[in-house]
């Protein structure tokens, strides 16, 4: 059986907004959005998809946000510290795997995984300090 887990809502919150600020700066023309453009075969201007996009991101970012609580409640996480070092090993388990499978699969450039799982880490990095700190 699970065990049972109290969720701040607010900080999942705090943490879903994190994740749009990062993506936001990760992926503009400051950092690796013309890079990771040019490795995707799109134009800057095309990125985001819209409303559409911009929703799917919303929802994605509360909804791990949300897991990544539960996680971290799961893993003892009670500092900051330990916090990051629980979103690392989700991050090195789940999202950097899955990133280089499809990357190998779709024949992209091992640059794309840099960016593309470095985002996820500096959001896991940070998120699961923030969730494990503000209970």
């Amino acid at each position: 059986m699970m065990p049972e887990v109290d969720i701040n809502i607010w900080a999942v919150l705090v943490a879903a907004v994190v994740s749009m600020v990062v993506g936001s700066y990760w992926y503009s023309k400051s950092l690796f959005g013309k890079e990771w453009a040019k490795l995707v075969g799109r134009k800057l201007e095309e990125m985001g998809g819209g409303g559409k996009g911009y929703a799917v991101a919303t929802a994605g970012a509360l909804l791990q946000a949300y897991i990544l609580a539960h996680f971290v409640q799961y893993a003892g996480a009670t500092t900051f510290w330990d916090g990051i070092v629980t979103g690392f090993w989700l991050w090195l388990g789940f999202v950097a795997v899955v990133v280089a499978m499809n990357l190998v699969f779709e024949g992209k450039s091992w640059v794309l995984w840099k960016i593309n799982a470095g985002y996820f880490l500096v959001v896991l990095l940070i998120n699961g300090g923030l969730l494990a700190a503000w209970r």
